[in-house]
């Protein structure tokens, strides 16, 4: 391959050397006819450039084919390549026009030194300039037609057979890596790209290539300009430039950087604002001007362009592929004895093929045994997937275990059955068949409602801790957007992002969205139900758990409630309960001092209440350096009462000292 590039480049080289030389001469000639009017002027023989006809044709060929310049317009390009690559173009360009004072290529010389001119060579739409193939100086005062030309930096190297990316796209555009294997039902998706562009009667198609993944787009959209015989190129839409000058240029130099390396580019607009209106319209311009190969990559579908699209939604391979790639990580003896974890990990999580390699490398490394090797792929592959759901929601760090928690046991044994359903799911919809029925409802929603430190928060937790799962809680007043639509977006990234684990999903403040449930008055009340709609939609399709948290349950209509899969209230804690939650609020390493729970049981407080107070006392306590008593608990009581502007009692605290 090396020996066929260099002999390549060398007869290239040959043959530009004798093209340059048929211009040189008919420089020559057009001198001394211009100082020897009866000179001769006789054809010179041709040049026998022996150039191999096995090897791809040379660079000025496949240029003037490729941006079809007549035999002038290519004589006009190879006078410039001359002024750069030969010494002696110059004084013969000052003899040859009869002004030793102009020693460079003008239009006014190619006009009248080289056959079959015409004037239209010279227009802005001409190939010459339409392409930027030469530059036409600016020089105030000179007609065009004498002003100095001088040919384009990346066409001269190219002439030369070097091939790089144009420098003043370096900034902006970046080479796309070769694709890697895919998974068999990638490689459909790849054909379709290769298909469309290869089958194409006139203009390409936009290939807009739409899924949560990017590597997975690129990597399809790679692979499917690699299949038509294409180089990729990347670049961010948020780097198109605004200005209007700026962004032709762009165009330009793009189109003929395409045409000269066989290339598609592949536009990224993962990153770029949605609520930008102005850049959007940038970038979507950008897609209707640029002709040739293009891609657009998003997370989700444009609106209609003006030029013909052909949508794919990419998808990471399915859990069988996915397994197949567990396997081949970790490899075949240990694969087969991880047989059931492995099967829990493809169930659990969906990740591309990088990212099952990093988490088997990464647990290999920490694992000090194959019988610890399991847990540490189950922790690499968590560590893995809340990547992209770090940066939307608040992940949480499960410590509370079940013995933590206090509630009737009605209430304990729901939470335990929320636990149970995602831990079984697998087993109930794929072995057991009940996914087959119907592709609606599959997801696990719960709904916790009660006042603020009823213990809501702690439950999620618990389930959080129990299953091996990572918690992420999701303000929803924060999501909720003024904007129509906004909402939506917000709620779809956060869902799209959680997907990859099957993180349990803990929306607090809940009342933000249903607050705003109504009869439909105006667009503002059908846009906020339509809001609650979309969430109860993507819950229900959701492949972990979600959990809304909201102290308003009787506002709350009885449709709502039946899209729900589990309600579960958390009530005020009666005395009994309080007294159990006095009993485990304190840390086994902390100092008490002959508590008295029955006394402090009266005290009606949540249990989040509780912890506060307990924690206070516990900072009376140590900056005495005494144990943790009634005395301390009493007046963090009566601190805690009233930040809630509470009134204590004397039948509550009465008796604690």
């Amino acid at each position: 391959m090396a020996s066929f590039q260099t002999d390549w480049i060398d007869l290239n080289q040959r043959y530009l050397t004798a093209a340059l030389t048929e211009v040189r001469v008919a420089l020559e000639r057009h001198a001394l006819r211009s100082s020897e009017p009866d000179a001769d002027a006789s054809t010179p023989a041709d040049v026998n450039t022996g150039f191999d006809e096995s090897l791809p044709q040379p660079a000025i060929e496949v240029l003037c084919n490729t941006f079809g310049l007549t035999s002038f317009e290519r004589a006009v390009l190879l006078l410039c390549a001359g002024m750069e690559l030969d010494a002696q173009f110059s004084s013969l360009c000052g003899r040859a026009s009869g002004d030793a004072a102009r020693p460079w290529p003008t239009f006014s010389l190619a006009l009248a030194a080289f056959p079959a001119p015409h004037w239209s060579a010279l227009t802005p739409s001409a190939p010459l300039r339409r392409w930027r193939l030469i530059d036409v100086l600016n020089q105030p005062g000179v007609p065009l037609t004498l002003t100095q030309l001088r040919i384009d930096e990346r066409v001269l190297h190219y002439l030369t057979g070097l091939h790089h990316l144009d420098e003043r796209l370096v900034a902006l555009i970046d080479p796309v890596a070769s694709p890697e294997e895919l998974a068999p039902s990638q490689q459909t998706l790849a054909r379709t790209i290769t298909l469309a562009w290869s089958k194409a009667k006139s203009e390409l198609p936009l290939i807009q290539i739409c899924g949560v993944d990017e590597f997975t787009r690129r990597n399809i959209a790679t692979a499917g300009c690699a299949g038509a015989g294409l180089h990729c190129f990347a670049i961010g839409a948020e780097t198109i430039p605004s200005n209007t000058n700026e962004l032709e240029g762009l165009i330009r130099l793009w189109e003929r950087e395409a045409a000269l390396t066989s290339s598609a580019l592949y536009v990224d607009a993962e990153s770029m604002d949605s609520s930008d209106k102005r850049n959007e319209a940038v970038v979507r311009r950008f897609l209707e001007r640029v002709r040739g190969p293009l891609i657009l990559s998003t997370n989700y579908r444009w609106r209609p362009l003006r030029r013909a699209v052909l949508s794919i939604d990419a998808q990471k391979p399915t859990a069988e592929e996915q397994r197949e790639t567990w396997e081949k990580a970790v490899g075949g003896e240990t694969a087969v004895r991880l047989n059931g974890q492995l099967g829990r990990l493809v169930t659990q999580f969906n990740l591309n093929a990088p990212a099952i390699r990093a988490s088997v490398l990464e647990a290999s490394n920490n694992a000090e045994s194959e019988n610890s090797l399991a847990t540490e792929l189950w922790n690499a592959s968590r560590a893995q997937a809340r990547l992209r759901l770090d940066d939307l929601a608040q992940r949480i760090e499960p410590i509370a275990k079940w013995q933590d928690l206090v509630l009737p046991a009605d209430e304990l044994n729901q939470l335990r059955e929320i636990g149970a359903h995602v831990a079984y799911r697998t087993m109930v919809y794929d072995s057991w068949g009940f996914g087959a029925l119907s592709a609606r409802g599959l997801g696990i929603s719960a709904l916790f409602a009660g006042s603020s430190g009823t213990g809501k928060t702690m439950a999620a937790e618990v389930l959080a801790n129990d299953l091996s799962l990572d918690l992420y809680r999701i303000d929803l007043s924060s999501v909720v957007s003024k904007y129509i639509g906004e909402t939506e977006k917000n709620l779809r990234r956060v869902f799209d992002a959680a997907e990859d684990g099957g993180a349990i999903l803990f929306f607090d403040e809940a009342d933000a969205l249903f607050g705003k449930r109504s009869e439909v008055k105006d667009s503002h009340d059908r846009y906020a139900n339509i809001e609650i709609n979309y969430l109860l939609q993507r819950m229900e399709s959701y492949r972990g758990l979600a959990v809304l948290a909201t102290n308003r349950k009787g506002d709350l209509d009885p449709a709502f409630l039946r899209r729900v899969r589990f309600v579960v209230n958390f009530p005020f804690p009666d005395t009994a309960l309080r007294a159990e939650i006095w009993r485990r609020i304190f840390p086994p390493g902390t100092p008490t001092d002959e508590l008295d729970v029955g006394k402090l049981a009266r005290l009606k407080v949540a249990g989040g209440n509780i912890r506060n107070i307990a924690l206070n006392a516990a900072f009376f306590a140590a900056a005495t350096s005494e144990k943790v008593g009634m005395a301390h608990l009493q007046r963090a009581a009566r601190s805690e009462c009233a930040k809630l502007e509470k009134p204590v009692s004397e039948a509550e605290i009465g008796g604690w000292l």
